[in-house]
């Protein structure tokens, strides 16, 4: 029998998936930072309308997560599922390079997070499945690389572009269709799939948790509380403006954010493959509620720089490694489902995490956003420290 060729160590689905990944981040970074400006500067749109707009978009990717994943597993596929959810994707650009009213570019929004939802679950189930159990952690590591690697070079591209075309937001919109094509063409011509048995398929239970057991709902659980505290990114760049630092520096912090992330992924998937994915994951949150405690009491500007790169340290270490272990707490054949339920719970969670930021923003004060962050972030570890005692001892009591 072959062996499966490798790239860079890794089997080939993961490779194009994280690929994938990046074309069709810098064609969605290439639009998202441009949406306010282009509904404020050229449709004259309010600020509580684009809040609207994101906060409904967001939500409509968070719910279909988890019947899409459920979907993936009930019919044994996920490379077509995938393809469709990154082709929706694409499809959204042109409906907002020919909106000609924030009605349009709301549709071409939902639009985008429509397909953002199909092909989530259905993604991360083919990482699980193509990678080699024991290097789950630097598999899920090496496509959030990718991704946050679109995220850097999107926006880059997207300034670069309007520069360049004197401002015209609509040539970069049709001009982003380009990455998300390479995107749906690198699924479809590379992504390959074990075909499952009929009668496996056939047999698959409906929409349920019954084959889930604690583990699984204990860990979701401590992710939803954790998620609560992690409010919107928005609350950092204001935080970052109000210490001191100058407007025209914050898309460089966010892109120092933006390369630590990127570049930390990989080597913390490596340490989780190597020391455990459990202390890995306990790492990442402690740092979360250390980094919000400085967040809160930050008063100069090096300060916000340096809690900015432990911040893109933070996303390194927790994004991909919880996905990889939950690989390995769920059955094989509701992996797809597993990541759907998760994925939507910490979505969900996002936005009164976003609402209970602004309320304590407002109404107490900026450093109580952060600290109640912080705090829930403690909570989580306390939790997870519960959740790894209690596993070892069941463990240990089943042998």
């Amino acid at each position: 029998m072959n062996k499966e060729r490798k790239f860079f160590g890794f089997g080939k689905n993961v490779t194009i998936a994280g690929l994938v990944s990046f074309f069709m981040d810098v064609s969605s970074e290439m639009i998202y930072p441009l949406v306010p400006l282009f509904l404020a500067n050229v449709m004259g749109v309010s600020n509580s309308v684009i809040g609207l707009i994101e906060g409904l978009a967001e939500s409509t990717a968070s719910l279909l997560k988890i019947f899409s994943g459920w979907f993936s597993d009930k019919i044994g596929n996920r490379k077509w599922l995938m393809a469709v959810g990154y082709g929706i994707s694409t499809l959204s650009r042109p409906i907002m390079a020919l909106a000609l009213g924030w009605h349009q570019v709301m549709g071409s929004r939902l639009v985008d997070r429509f397909g953002k939802g199909i092909r989530t679950a259905p993604r991360d189930a083919i990482i699980a499945e193509s990678a080699d159990s024991a290097y789950l952690g630097r598999a899920f590591g090496l496509h959030r690389s990718m991704d946050t690697l679109g995220a850097v070079v999107g926006p880059a591209l997207a300034f670069f572009l309007l520069s360049a075309l004197s401002n015209d937001y609509r040539k970069v919109f049709w001009l982003s269709m380009i990455p998300g094509v390479i995107a749906v063409l690198l699924i479809v011509f590379f992504i390959t799939e074990k075909k499952k048995p009929s009668s496996a398929i056939a047999n698959r239970p409906k929409l349920t948790f019954r084959h889930f057991d604690w583990r699984f709902k204990f860990f979701v659980f401590i992710a939803g509380i954790f998620a609560l505290g992690n409010s919107s990114d928005v609350f950092l760049i204001l935080r970052a403006q109000q210490v001191g630092v100058p407007t025209a520096m914050i898309p460089v912090i966010y892109l120092v954010f933006n390369v630590v992330y990127s570049l930390s992924s990989i080597p913390s998937g490596m340490a989780a493959d190597r020391f455990g994915k459990k202390r890995i994951i306990l790492l990442g949150f402690l740092l979360f509620a250390v980094l919000y405690g400085g967040f809160a009491i930050a008063s100069g500007t090096r300060a916000i720089w340096m809690l900015y790169g432990l911040y893109g340290l933070f996303m390194g270490l927790t994004e991909g490694i919880q996905k990889a272990f939950l690989t390995t707490i769920i059955p094989a054949d509701f992996k797809a489902t597993a990541f759907g339920v998760y994925n939507t719970i910490v979505g969900i969670a996002m936005l009164p995490a976003s609402l209970i930021g602004g309320f304590l923003w407002d109404q107490v004060s900026p450093s109580a956003t952060f600290y109640f962050g912080s705090i829930t972030a403690a909570i989580s570890a306390l939790l997870f420290i519960v959740f790894v005692i209690h596993d070892k001892t069941t463990s240990t009591l089943s042998r």
